[in-house]
């Protein structure tokens, strides 16, 4: 299993790429609401950036979505060919940030992942 985190800079994609990982069969995931590091430092009075650059962020309160879902190895194949169809290609400026950290241990999914039992499984 992986934990899938994808830092989505194109907000407005954000509906079309939920849709198509739930038909592509990834059926959880936990969206934030996030901000990267430029928007936190233009709201900060001490920042050192520029007022004119403080500005574009002005009305935002987030400047990207982060998504994350567990996911079983094989499944980030058809996470990647979603994310490049509705998001576009990642090595593009702006778009977002893909990437997975191996997870060993998962409670409360909705699937039980093979070889993984609940609490409640290995006490019965």
């Amino acid at each position: 299993m992986k934990l899938m985190v994808l830092i989505l800079s194109r907000i407005d994609a954000l509906e079309n790429l939920l849709e198509g990982l739930s038909v592509a069969g990834i059926k959880g995931a936990t969206v934030i609401d996030s901000s990267g590091m430029a928007m936190t430092l233009s709201k900060m009075e001490s920042s050192i950036i520029s007022a004119s650059f403080k500005a574009l962020f002005a009305n935002n309160d987030y400047d990207n979505h982060t998504i994350l879902s567990v996911i079983q190895d094989e499944q980030l194949d058809i996470v990647r060919k979603v994310v490049y169809r509705t998001v576009g290609d990642l090595n593009e400026p702006n778009t977002g940030i893909l990437f997975t950290l191996p997870v060993d241990f998962a409670e409360g999914t909705k699937k039980r992942y093979s070889g993984i039992q609940t609490a409640q499984e290995e006490e019965d």
